[in-house]
């Protein structure tokens, strides 16, 4: 199994001089241990994917890609809560289609489109560290149901082998959850149409090569 916080991503934090408390084995138990800090601290909270000033940050990412590649006909990006996605999808709105890959172990947009609402998901995957935090937010669903074209699940195996792909062709470091969006091309679960220009949102270099370079 997949650690529940890669090393790489504690020490970087750490270095950075932040006070760091690893608390639980997923998001879900991280996210209520740092509610109670702030509650009881007075610490401002700033939540990963579910709230608005965040879902607004990422979506810069949507209007970048759109100034240097306005020619994309679908751009495919990773879940796990939907702050990035959200974003991409709510700049976009419908304008180029938006592709959402989960990994099959953590199919958190998956069960919510199913279900109607945001609801509890699996959370065992390789990319669980990024993509596993139970369910998506409450925010991001209404965009992903106005704007958001498919879903499609990928293997913990595709993810591998799309993170040694980009180190080995392009010596690219990227997590797991980073390779995601990748992984539904090089596995044939996203097909492009002839023609279509598909662009690949590759995000979260919180890993080491040695991770999985033999």
């Amino acid at each position: 199994m997949w650690p529940r916080a890669e090393s790489a991503k504690i020490e970087r934090i750490r270095s950075y001089g932040a006070d760091l408390t690893v608390i639980g084995e997923r998001y879900a138990e991280a996210l209520a241990a740092s509610i109670e800090w702030s509650a009881t601290s007075g610490a401002m909270p700033v939540h990963a994917f579910d709230q608005m000033e965040t879902l607004a940050g990422q979506g810069t990412l949507g209007l970048e890609l759109s100034q240097q590649a306005p020619e994309l006909d679908t751009v495919l990006v990773a879940v796990g809560g939907g702050g990035l996605i959200g974003g991409i999808a709510a700049w976009y709105a419908s304008t180029t289609r938006v592709v959402a890959v989960e990994p099959e172990g953590a199919p958190t947009l998956s069960e919510a489109m199913k279900a109607g609402r945001p609801v509890d998901a699996a959370t065992g995957s390789v990319a669980a560290d990024s993509l596993a935090p139970k369910r998506v937010g409450e925010l991001m669903f209404p965009i992903a149901q106005a704007h958001i074209d498919r879903v499609a699940l990928v293997t913990d195996e595709s993810i591998l082998h799309a993170q040694r792909m980009l180190w080995d062709r392009l010596r690219l470091v990227a997590e797991p959850g980073g390779c995601t969006a990748l992984a539904a091309i090089l596995s044939d679960v996203y097909r492009p149409a002839d023609g279509e220009r598909v662009g690949v949102v590759v995000s979260g270099a919180n890993t080491s090569a040695v991770n999985f370079v033999a």
